[in-house]
């Protein structure tokens, strides 16, 4: 650590949400801010989004734990869609969002003309201080840098700029610049620049001639699917370098994926500023990391353009423990913080983990230390009975129970 920690500003956590159980995970996680889609005109059409009606609600529930709230516009926008960029703003400023993320200048000119603070997204690519200075002053308040910029770039930019600088810390990275794909689209006719996008690039690539006679395969690696971005092994360096907000890409992943992976930065973080962050508690964190989907971690363009050893090794993830389909909550005892679950689907046993999830609970990680069938304790629980066990966080009736498996 080569700076005082007291003179070093402690950066927003920013994490990824698109229905009340991803949300509430998040919150309860420790994110200091969340950012989500409504239905259109967001770079995850395909994922979960919540619905313009809901939006005053979602933020009344961030401003009672104090969380922030962004919203993504961020794709490009027709002429016939003006009107909906008009609509959302509005129904955003109403419900008192705390920022707007985009790209497109119908939303940038409309978010001023509305009076929305405005991020300006990765998709714009801003990788220099003009460009920086450029949309400073047209109002934004704060810009995601493209990807592709190294540190050095953003302690350069940071510097020169006196704006909010947003950067991604974990979660997934495309083969294009700053996620401005066209192989979806071109192959499938599914925009990547609509939220859209299949990622055709995950895939295992052949190289044929002309003629056909010859094939050949690409070999160990999926040439076109990079590693996933993990910066705890150097995120003292991040924060050293003055970035307002670290950011968590993932909306599209599972709400075991958000609870560990907030947890984790969350922890990092506040551990940095404790002095406890060392290199054996960094191993400890990437470990926890490595149970929940990822697809091997990269540091990406931190520190210059990534080489071949970032690119993936195999399709799909490498995680080193998935959920499997348990039974459902019965009941919640508040007074004893008793927990009857019934197993649905399959057996537990004493020190088995389990996940409980639900739109109000969010995620509850708990290992079983002590189960109660017909008032008598036992060690394990056949599929089809009711147990009953101590819970100390609060989960409510009709809750899903997952256990948590090893992947050998």
């Amino acid at each position: 650590m080569n700076k005082e920690i007291n003179k070093i500003k402690k950066p927003e956590l920013l994490a990824p949400a698109g229905n009340w159980v991803m949300l509430r995970t998040a919150v309860k996680s420790g994110a200091d801010a969340v950012y989500f889609g409504v239905e259109k005109l967001n770079m995850r059409a395909m994922a979960k989004n919540f619905t313009l009606e809901e939006l005053p609600e979602v933020v009344a529930y961030c401003k009672e734990n104090n969380v922030d709230t962004h919203l993504t516009l961020n794709t490009i926008v027709y002429e016939d869609e003006i009107a909906e960029v008009e609509k959302i703003l509005t129904a955003a400023k109403d419900a008192g969002i705390t920022m707007v993320i985009g790209w497109d200048h119908a939303v940038i000119s409309k978010a001023r003309e509305i009076g929305v603070p405005l991020c300006i997204s990765t998709q714009a690519s801003v990788s220099n201080s003009v460009a920086a200075e450029f949309y400073k002053n047209l109002g934004a308040k704060r810009i995601v840098l493209a990807r592709e910029c190294t540190l050095q770039q953003i302690k350069e930019i940071k510097q020169k700029v006196d704006i909010e600088i947003e950067a991604f810390v974990h979660g997934a990275m495309c083969i294009a610049i700053s996620g401005r794909c066209f192989l979806s689209h071109y192959a499938f006719g599914r925009s990547a620049n609509r939220g859209d996008c299949i990622q055709p690039c995950r895939r295992e690539f052949e190289i044929r001639d002309k003629e056909g006679k010859l094939l050949f395969d690409v070999g160990g690696n999926y040439v076109l699917s990079a590693k996933d971005l993990m910066t705890i092994d150097f995120i003292d360096e991040l924060i050293e370098a003055g970035i307002d907000s670290f950011k968590i890409e993932g909306r599209k992943r599972s709400p075991e994926y958000l609870s560990t992976v907030v947890s984790v930065y969350r922890r990092a973080i506040d551990e940095y500023f404790e002095k406890k962050l060392n290199e054996q508690e960094k191993k400890t964190l990437i470990t926890n990391l490595e149970k929940v989907y990822n697809r091997g971690f990269s540091a990406g363009f931190y520190f210059g353009r990534p080489g071949h050893e970032d690119f993936a090794t195999q399709r799909g993830s490498l995680a080193k423990t998935r959920k499997r389909y348990v039974g459902k909550v019965l009941n919640y005892f508040k007074k004893s913080a008793i927990a009857h679950v019934k197993l649905e689907a399959a057996d537990l046993k004493l020190g088995d983990k389990i996940y409980i999830m639900g739109e109000t609970t969010g995620t509850v990680e708990k290992e079983l230390s002590s189960m109660v069938i017909d008032e008598q304790f036992v060690e394990a629980a056949p599929k089809g009975s009711e147990i009953t066990f101590q819970c100390g966080e609060l989960i409510r009736p009709r809750d899903k129970v997952f256990k948590i498996e090893k992947v050998e």
